[in-house]
């Protein structure tokens, strides 16, 4: 084999030694922060909080992660991934070895609010995509579907995880084994994974592609990107499809519950809901550029519209069917937007400062994220049930579709 030959093949392996890490530090921090759904029942039984109060919290949790996610982009550029990475799972580690110990609501708040939305935004897509960027160019739209899998891998293997944690050593213990899990995994990536080599891109295109994008006359900087009709639409889309996702995610194993299922049931629906997400998300790179963007993405949100109606359905039929079903539509339709929408980012801003860029339109996702979560708790107060949250998610379905139709440059994206 020549030394070319060689050269590329140990880059080729380098690059998806990368993916894989990012891949796995999505499982682990998004799908540990994100059982916090499970925990939601055996707190409100044994503190005697409110739906509204325990559902803050994690829109606070969401908010925190949306309002780092630049700044997380900025310590990527400084310091670098092994620093990144490890210093957001030891905080996400420590907060949930903490919060086996709380017992005031502003502890929660503190804790699995502020700290484990630092840990999550600093172990999730933001410094994943401008690692990847690195080192993929052509199927840089496949990296970033592979590498968002990992949130609903996550899921599938965290949420069951934790409840059956607490169902064997109550919702304290499940909070302290979780929060051990992490701490071991902040070690391995600090001190076992060879950063300086991860982290310098492929030279062919990195570097170099770099160094043009910053001199060229047409580079993108922030302010540049803030000016364009590309960066709200996105921006839009991104915000409304988090609002009509997570008032729906963060109460739907509670919900479940309420209409009937056993919780183990419930979680492990949901659990599977993460599983299928997971491949519409490694899928979704190649439906959008065999069929389009724009198509892509319509073709999923009217899934999801269909699988909230099934939401309504159960709330007055609850049925076994009825309930596979939606795990089936819901999940296949649910992770298609995300990585599609950091591929038309990527590519349509790229240059030396595209983790900044994509930073701050990913943050209005964590607040999509946020209002979603808090909107829907509200809602049930109000209301005392579910069916007005499920149809205030279908009109925000309606908004998160409209810029795929009716922005030029996004409508015709390829």
């Amino acid at each position: 084999m020549s030394r070319e030959a060689s050269d590329a093949a140990q880059l080729q392996r380098t690059a998806l030694a990368v993916l894989a890490i990012c891949f796995l530090l999505n499982v682990l921090g998004r799908g540990i922060g994100d059982t916090y759904s499970v925990f939601l029942k055996p707190l409100e039984a044994e503190f005697g909080w409110s739906r509204s109060s325990l559902t803050s919290v994690y829109s606070l949790y969401l908010l925190v992660g949306g309002c780092a996610a630049p700044f997380v982009g900025m310590a990527f550029d400084r310091v670098g991934p092994r620093w990144a990475y490890s210093s957001g799972l030891v905080v996400l580690g420590g907060a949930f070895l903490l919060a086996g110990s709380l017992d005031r609501l502003w502890q929660f708040y503190l804790l699995v609010g502020v700290s484990v939305g630092i840990g999550v935004s600093a172990t999730g897509m933001v410094p994943s995509s401008a690692l990847l960027s690195r080192w993929f160019r052509a199927r840089l739209s496949s990296a970033l579907g592979i590498a968002y899998s990992g949130f609903g891998v996550g899921s599938v293997v965290f949420v069951p995880l934790a409840q059956l944690l607490i169902d064997r050593i109550q919702w304290d213990g499940a909070y302290r084994v979780l929060g051990a899990i992490l701490l071991v995994a902040a070690g391995v990536v600090a001190l076992g994974l060879p950063w300086r080599r991860l982290g310098a891109g492929n030279p062919a295109y990195y570097r170099g592609g770099a160094r043009r994008g910053a001199d060229g006359e047409g580079g993108w900087t922030l302010r540049r990107a803030m000016h364009s009709r590309m960066y709200w639409a996105l921006a839009q889309a991104f915000f409304c499809t988090s609002v009509a996702m997570f008032i729906i995610l963060v109460q739907l194993v509670v919900f479940l519950i309420d209409v009937g299922f056993a919780p183990l049931t419930a979680a492990t629906a949901v659990g599977f809901v993460g599983m299928l997400s997971a491949i519409s998300v490694m899928s979704s790179g190649v439906l959008s550029d065999r069929f389009g963007v724009r198509q892509t993405v319509s073709a999923s949100f009217v899934g999801t519209a269909t699988g909230m109606v099934m939401l309504i359905a159960l709330e007055a039929t609850p049925s076994s069917a009825l309930l596979v079903a939606f795990v089936l539509v819901f999940g296949l339709c649910m992770g298609v937007r995300g990585p599609i929408i950091s591929s038309v980012s990527a590519k349509h801003f790229a240059g030396p400062r595209v983790a900044t860029i994509y930073g701050t339109i990913y943050a209005t996702n964590a607040l999509g994220a946020a209002c979603g979560s808090l909107l829907g708790g509200v809602l049930h107060d109000l209301t005392d049930g579910y069916r007005s949250g499920f149809l205030c998610s279908l009109a925000f379905i309606l908004l998160a579709a409209a810029p795929f139709w009716t922005v030029k440059a996004l409508r015709n994206f390829r």
